[in-house]
């Protein structure tokens, strides 16, 4: 590890095969904390190259426990973090929104890492139990279109590496893995970053990947569609930036969308976007995410089509129907 942060240390690159090995030897224990904190260090003072991404990715697949649910085609729904917003859990909503109107979702999850509230805090709160198990997962499928895969159950990288990044407090560079790695590797996915940089970094990987895909990134800092500002959008046809106003939606200001000063009051929010009594912020941004999910499955259908499939969801009932089956089953 000293030789690689020294070369690091003098702005050089990793190959992704070296990358690769460097979070193999991590899963391992073969370097301490204060090594750790170093090599994430490096990526918070550089951008990530593609093959250093590429090349962690591949580490963290290798290494996962697998488990299949190809058969479903499941979408994921997720934001890379770090963005210093503190938002709501907008996307593990729009996930629920989107189970409610019948697609299937595996969603990729951890605890808050940068923010009060990740995915995990949110399903925690409800009482849910993580499991790896594929026949569990199948069945909340079957059930309710929705399973839920914590993280650090499915990689060892990620549990090793839990207790540094909740230290530290800032986002790293598992923040932009995690997407990449969902265990399930679904058919489908939308993802928010935080910059254009990464904007573009996705875009390019993706490419690659033969994933139908949607990365987003509002202008003014967001990992998700904010309806804050102007937002970008790029997928396997086209990339074009679009305003609220452009898809029949009203822009809100960034206090609309703060989630709370406590997993309890993010779990809350949570709690009345799928009841439908949250604010017309809160709610329109959970239904604008949902909807560009949406046509990332179904490309032919128009982004205003969309997002009355997603607002039916939440406005019937369908959606909060689908969060109590989900912790019935995996409570």
């Amino acid at each position: 590890m000293k030789h690689l942060l020294y070369r690091l240390f003098e702005h050089q690159y990793l190959r992704r095969e070296e990358a690769q090995k460097i979070l193999v030897d991590i899963a391992g224990g073969k370097y301490n904390n204060e090594q750790i904190s170093a090599l994430i260090t490096v990526f918070l003072m550089r951008s990530i190259s593609v093959d250093e991404l590429a090349g962690f990715s591949d580490a963290l697949l290798s290494m996962r426990v697998p488990v299949d649910l190809s058969e479903y085609r499941p979408v994921d729904i997720v934001g890379t973090g770090g963005d210093g917003k503190n938002t709501f859990n907008i996307s593990t909503a729009s996930c629920f929104v989107l189970a409610g109107a019948g697609y299937n979702v595996a969603k990729h999850g951890n605890y808050g890492a940068t923010s009060v509230s990740g995915a995990s805090n949110v399903m925690e709160r409800h009482g849910v139990k993580f499991t790896n198990e594929t026949d569990k997962l199948r069945k909340s499928l079957d059930a309710c279109h929705i399973a839920y895969l914590h993280a650090p159950y499915f990689n060892p990288v990620m549990k090793a590496v839990a207790s540094i990044r909740k230290n530290l407090g800032v986002r790293t560079f598992f923040n932009l893995l995690g997407p990449l790695v969902n265990p399930a590797m679904p058919a489908y996915q939308l993802l928010g970053v935080y910059n254009l940089p990464l904007f573009r970094l996705y875009s390019y990987t993706y490419q690659a990947s033969g994933t139908r895909f949607g990365v987003v990134h509002s202008i003014d800092g967001y990992d998700e569609i904010s309806l804050t500002s102007e937002f970008k959008v790029s997928t396997p046809e086209k990339e074009k930036i679009y305003s609220p106003e452009m898809i029949g939606m009203k822009r809100y200001a960034e206090e609309d969308l703060y989630g709370g000063d406590s997993p309890e009051a993010a779990a809350a929010i949570f709690d009345r976007v799928l009841n439908n009594t949250a604010t017309e912020a809160q709610r329109d941004c959970v239904l604008v995410n949902s909807a560009f999910a949406i046509q990332v499955i179904c490309p032919e259908k128009t982004i205003e089509d969309c997002i009355a499939e997603a607002k039916e969801s939440l406005e019937s009932g369908k959606a909060l129907r689908v969060l109590k089956k989900f912790i019935e089953i995996n409570g």
